[in-house]
This record gives structure tokens, C-alpha cells and sequence, in this order.
């Protein structure tokens, strides 16, 4: 008989499963050492399921949401919880995820292709719903069809999206979760039962719901208004919706079709970034009394290149645009505080000296000459830079991770400033129930641009990725609604560009490191997409060219 036998990684103890046995009982006894409920098991890096038993002898850890991982196994869960209350409350009625909104998921209910906007009593029932499949503890069960099979299942359901899903999938099989009577597709791994989805919300939002998971850290369940971000994720869907692409499916049709199409898709996307670019720039000169702009987004976002886009369409306004980079403004390296490890944390905002760049600007803004500091980042300290003096027609540039956060400029009167949250903000998504998030987006913009300009590694920029996360939620996230305008980065042709570049990257993952299931879940996550290959035709000022390379900005 054959015996797995693993090492847990929580109290370094060996434990050997006989054949055939599962991890449940395991994880009830390791349960002690976890804040949430357990919802899967890595072993040896890999993912598995708590119903099923390993198939092969190694490293065990369990996870719970403080996992990236478990917290991305947590959202699906709450997802598929959502749309089997959703079914349980009207047989005709589905759920659709649309994006996410911070610590939320927004959804919306649909009778066949007609929109239901719940009120605030059907909104409560779905959440009693909720709470009382979770009491039943329901098991989430996953089961093997052929693609045939799976095609007449999730039809029945009214899962058209997916059913198209599967047109362009090479593998002859598909595994189908299964609750109650409900059948459902995720690419992603859910939580062994409803009782395991116990910490949650369901709030009213726009014309339907927000899904609101807890707060990895606190626990806490916010309450969402975003209505800034909702305008941008909004506006973008209609652009979708013009171009009839909404969902992957929809992409790989197009691409299918060959590459004048997808050239055609290349300039409409394009198009609409400068259209959109030129609007803001508009914005701006319109109040000759805004002197000073300020740029921020996350890792990833495209920043740079928008900024550089943008400083050419105000010139075309008339404006002059003079750039001031607040790298420049960094503390002496010995001044520099340090993170919870020990390590300089270069990303807070106490790494900046904010006093001088606040005096700087003050004097900018008031004709007098300023002699700049130009930070040497090998000796670690400030030295003398190049002096400017504004003329009338002058218009400050800044961009960094700190631009809306108004501590950064508080010197400076709120009518002077126009901020701009620049990001990725992705709606295209795999079907209704898997999203295409902004922060996959990102990341795999990261890989692709760090392994051509840096010279690092896919495991590399996923070994670092959890820490620029961190410093995006507390130096970022907090600010975007700050923002006077949002400019969406997102092209809808570029994950099928970018899937040619990352592919070759992540299957180098090491199998011994944490970093490969993530490998793993982006290689799933780009297998979706039909790539595209025609990359010359992506214009030389795209965005996607501060990634992939060939831009016509200097960086």
C-alpha cells in the first residue's frame, strides 16, 4: 500500500497519510494555528485541495486567507456562494462578477440577458441566503467531465460564456464544481465547503452588489463607495461593449479571425487612449490657475509613458510642461525608515524630504529660481542639481506612488494641483464567474518589462511581488479616490501580447519555491487567452511598449 508522507511546515512534524486518505481531519488538527478557517494545503508549492490526498511526499503548509493564495480561494468561494444563493432565491435569475472594488467584488443579477436591480430587501435576502448555506456547510465537490459533458451541464445552467470558453481549450477534459444541485466553472481552486465562506458582506452598490470579503490584516468587512474608480470600470465596459468583447471568449474570436482584425483592434484600443489622454490634457488648460500635476497609480500601470503621452498634448494646449522627479527628493540613506524587517522602506512617504520639495514648489510657483537636488542613489545622498525657474506658460510634471496622497503637497492650494490615478483597471474577464484581475494585469506587465530592461527572472519579480503589494495598499489604494480624473491604462489586446513573452518566463519557475504555484495559477490564468502575434503593428507610443519594448519614449 502506498504512503504519502509529509513534513508540516507549521510545527515541523512528519505525517504519513495512508492511500486514499484526504487532508480534512488534518487540517481540523492544525486549525489552532490559523486565524480563518483553513482552505487548502500547499504541498511541495502545489496547491491542493483538502478532499484530496497528495500525490506525492513532501513539504505541507496549510493556508487560510492571509495567504495570497487562500484569500484568492477565499473570493471564488464567495463568489460561487453568492450565485448558488442567487439560483436558490429564483431559479431564473444568475449571478455575473464584473470587477473588483477594494476589499469587494461587484456583481450584478441577470434574468437571461436582462438586468435585475435588487432592492434593499432582495439584497438582504441574498445575504440570509448566504448565511444559511454557510450553517448548512455545505461540501463544494469537483468531478471530471469530458468537454461534451461539461458543455451540457453548464448550459442547463444558462453558462453560455463558459460553454464558449471551452471552443479554443486544448485539454479534452474539464473540472466542474458542484453544491446542491449547482453546477458551476472555476479556473481556480474553492474553499471544501459553504461553511468555510463564513466572514462576509452584501452591500447594495450602482445597479447591483458588492460582495465584500474581510480584510486579510483586521478582519473587517468596510463598507465600499468607490464612485470614481466605479466611473472608470463603468466607462470601460461600455467601450468593451461597442467593440463586442466582453468576455475572453469574445477576444479569441478575433484573434482567430486573423491579423487584420486584431490590427484593427490594436488601433481602435489605441485610439481610445489618446482620445482620452488628449481629454485630460484639455481638462487641465482649461484652469490656467492648475500649475502643478501630479501622477500616481501602481506598479505597472504604464505611469511613465502616460506621463510622457500627456506632456505632449498639453503642449499642444499650449502648455509647457517641465518634469520634476521625486526620487530626487529621497532622505539621506542613513534618514531612510525601515520596515517591520529591518530593511530601508523606500516606498513611505517619511522617505522623502516633503519639506524641501514643499519649499521648492512654493518658490516655483512663485517665479523665484529653485536650484533642484539630483539624489546619487550609489553613495546614498543629495547633491547639488540643475536650477529652474518657471516661465508663464509652465506647467509642473510629477509622477510617483505618493501624488495623491495630500501630505505630499500640503503647501500648496488644492485649485493649483490636478492629481490623476493612472492603473490597469481590466474588465475583460475568462466568463461570469472568473475575473481577469488588474493586479494579474500588472504582474505580468512586471514579469515581461523586469526580464527585458532589468534583467530579472520571472521567479525574481515574484519573489518581490508581495512586498510591492504592500506598499500599494498602504501607500496608494487609500488615495485613488483623491484623484480629480482616472485614466484606465488597460488595453484589451494586451494579455494575448504579453502571453508570448511571460510564458517562456514562468515555466523557469524553480519547483522548490514558494513563487511556483503562482507560476502556476498565471500559466493557467494565460492559457485562456489565443496570443497574438503581429506585435510589430502595436504602435511605437503604446503603452504596452514601456513593457514589451520598441517604445518611441525614452525611459
Amino acid at each position: 500500500m502506498r504512503k504519502v508522507v509529509l513534513r508540516s511546515r507549521q510545527d515541523n512534524r512528519e505525517i504519513v497519510l495512508e492511500e486514499g486518505e484526504n487532508l480534512f481531519q488534518l487540517a481540523e488538527e492544525y486549525q489552532k494555528y490559523f486565524k480563518y478557517r483553513i482552505l487548502a494545503a500547499k504541498v511541495n508549492n502545489r496547491i491542493v485541495e483538502l478532499f484530496r490526498t497528495p500525490d506525492r511526499s513532501g513539504e505541507l503548509d496549510f493556508i487560510d486567507l492571509t495567504d495570497p493564495d487562500g484569500l484568492r480561494i477565499y473570493q471564488r468561494g464567495l463568489v460561487f456562494l453568492a450565485s448558488l444563493a442567487v439560483r436558490k432565491l429564483n431559479p431564473n435569475w444568475k449571478l455575473k462578477v464584473l470587477h473588483s472594488l477594494g476589499k469587494g467584488i461587484y456583481c450584478e443579477i441577470y434574468e437571461k440577458d436582462r438586468l435585475i436591480v435588487p432592492d434593499s430587501q432582495q439584497v438582504l435576502s441574498i445575504k440570509e441566503k448566504m448565511e444559511e448555506l454557510v450553517q448548512k456547510d455545505l461540501p463544494i465537490e469537483k468531478k471530471t467531465f469530458y468537454k461534451d459533458e461539461a458543455r451540457e451541464i453548464l448550459s442547463k445552467e444558462g453558462l453560455e460564456k463558459t460553454v464558449r470558453l471551452f471552443k479554443y481549450r486544448k485539454k479534452r477534459t474539464v473540472k466542474l464544481y458542484h453544491c446542491d444541485g449547482f453546477w458551476a466553472y472555476f479556473y481556480g481552486y474553492l474553499p471544501p465547503s459553504t461553511g468555510r465562506i463564513d466572514i462576509f458582506d452584501v452591500q447594495p452598490y450602482n445597479q447591483g452588489i458588492v460582495l465584500v470579503h474581510p480584510d486579510p490584516k483586521t478582519g473587517d468587512l468596510p463598507t465600499i463607495h468607490m464612485p470614481k474608480l466605479s466611473r472608470v470600470f463603468l466607462e470601460y465596459a461600455r467601450w468593451l461593449s461597442v467593440l463586442e468583447i466582453e468576455y475572453v471568449s469574445d477576444l479569441n474570436d478575433i484573434i482567430a479571425h486573423g491579423e487584420r482584425e486584431v490590427s484593427e483592434l490594436m488601433l481602435l484600443s489605441e485610439a481610445l487612449h489618446e482620445k482620452k489622454v488628449s481629454d485630460i490634457a484639455d481638462e487641465i488648460a482649461k484652469d490656467r490657475r492648475r500649475r502643478l500635476v501630479l501622477i500616481a497609480g501602481p506598479s505597472s500601470s504604464g505611469k511613465t509613458t502616460f506621463a510622457k503621452r500627456l506632456s505632449l498634448q498639453l503642449r499642444v494646449n499650449g502648455l509647457k510642461p517641465v518634469a520634476i522627479s521625486l526620487d530626487d527628493y529621497f532622505v539621506d540613506r542613513e534618514k531612510t525608515p525601515r520596515d517591520e524587517n529591518g530593511n530601508y522602506d523606500f516606498d513611505s512617504i517619511e522617505a522623502l524630504d516633503i519639506d524641501l520639495f514643499n519649499r521648492h514648489l512654493q518658490d516655483l510657483l512663485a517665479g523665484k529660481e529653485v536650484t533642484l537636488p539630483k539624489f546619487n542613489f550609489k553613495i546614498g545622498k543629495r547633491m547639488k542639481g540643475p536650477t529652474l525657474k518657471l516661465e508663464k506658460d509652465n506647467i509642473i510634471i510629477v509622477e510617483g506612488i505618493h501624488g495623491l496622497n495630500e501630505q505630499l503637497t500640503a503647501s500648496i492650494p488644492r485649485e493649483q494641483k490636478f492629481k490623476i490615478y493612472v492603473s490597469a483597471l481590466t474588465h475583460l474577464n475568462i466568463d461570469d464567474h472568473n475575473r481577469v484581475t488588474t493586479t494579474d494585469t500588472r504582474l505580468l506587465r512586471r514579469i515581461v518589462r523586469d526580464y527585458k530592461f532589468r534583467g530579472h527572472t520571472a521567479y525574481d519579480t515574484l519573489k518581490m511581488w508581495p512586498n510591492v503589494r504592500r506598499g500599494e495598499e498602504r501607500n496608494i489604494f487609500p488615495y485613488q479616490e483623491e484623484a480629480d480624473t482616472m485614466f484606465n491604462s488597460a488595453l484589451v489586446y494586451e494579455i494575448p501580447v504579453l502571453r508570448i513573452f511571460a510564458e517562456p518566463l514562468l515555466v523557469q519557475v524553480p519547483e522548490d519555491t514558494p513563487e511556483y504555484s503562482e507560476a502556476l495559477r498565471l500559466l493557467k490564468l494565460l492559457d485562456f487567452f489565443l496570443p497574438i502575434t503581429n506585435i510589430e503593428d502595436i504602435p511605437d507610443k503604446s503603452i504596452l511598449r514601456e513593457f514589451i519594448g520598441r517604445s518611441i519614449f525614452k525611459y
